[in-house]
């Protein structure tokens, strides 16, 4: 088993896996982030729509004892402090230049289809580093995938076991290379992503979880062909999509 890193267009690496913060229970994620940065991760997701950036900033106060209360902006009144009028290119550029100040190494996007990532690349001075997006055996999106690789931006995967209650775990196909390398599913649908060049974040708030999310396997060539056509036979199967309200170009859900 080992811990593998990935090398962005910035010349940074990023670790294979990182830890997901979506859906932990309020409590638990400041626990679940402390534990995980102490033990070696160096790769935690955390969003606005997550309502937990508080949680976050406490679990990194606590694993490196930095003295300095971290939190996320809020209005004054408590409430999110969100811009609506913006389109996603007039973002974008803002976030270009926070990379000339210094105080960010990298910049990427999430949820992009080819769609967007076309009208972002239009404009864009700085290529996105990362586009991070729902993506698994059931749901492989090779177009945005192969998109991505072509224009040097890396993949992150989330819900990489298909979110709440695992239901990806129950594959006979995941199963039987579960037994046939002796490790747990999650192992297994974890690696998957490395042998992909992508790396991935596995939501835990169990301590014993989040030690044993951090190391994957290789994969043999025609185990990964068999975790790659997975979805040939089930169809695309898409577990996460919010109502955002926004048409996001994917071609399996509008």
């Amino acid at each position: 088993m080992t811990e593998k890193k990935f090398q962005l267009n910035t010349g940074a690496e990023i670790p294979a896996v990182g830890l997901g913060t979506w859906q932990s229970a309020p409590g638990e994620v400041k626990k679940a982030v402390a534990y995980a940065l102490k033990t070696g991760y160096r790769h935690v997701d955390c969003a606005f729509c997550y309502a937990n950036e508080d949680e976050v900033g406490e679990g990194l106060q606590t694993a490196f004892d930095t003295g300095n209360d971290i939190r996320f902006p809020k209005k004054l009144d408590g409430s999110r402090d969100l811009v609506l009028s913006w389109s996603h290119l007039q973002t974008w550029k803002q976030m270009e230049a926070l990379v000339n100040t210094g105080k960010t190494r990298a910049i990427g996007v999430c949820n992009y289809s080819v769609r967007y990532l076309k009208e972002l690349l239009q404009v864009a001075t700085i290529v996105p580093a990362v586009n991070q997006i729902e993506n698994h055996p059931y749901l492989p999106q090779n177009d945005i995938v192969k998109f991505c690789k072509g224009k040097g931006i890396h993949i992150t995967a989330y819900s990489p076991l298909g979110s709440t209650g695992s239901p990806l775990a129950n594959d006979p196909a995941i199963q039987a290379l579960a037994l046939r390398y002796e490790v747990p599913q999650s192992t297994i649908l974890l690696s998957y992503h490395g042998a992909r060049g992508s790396s991935v974040l596995a939501k835990s708030v169990t301590l014993s979880r989040i030690e044993q999310n951090k190391l994957t396997i290789d994969l043999a060539k025609a185990d990964i062909a068999i975790l790659e056509g997975i979805h040939e036979k089930s169809g695309a199967l898409r577990y996460v999509y919010p109502p955002f309200g926004v048409d996001f170009g994917f071609p399996d859900k509008p």
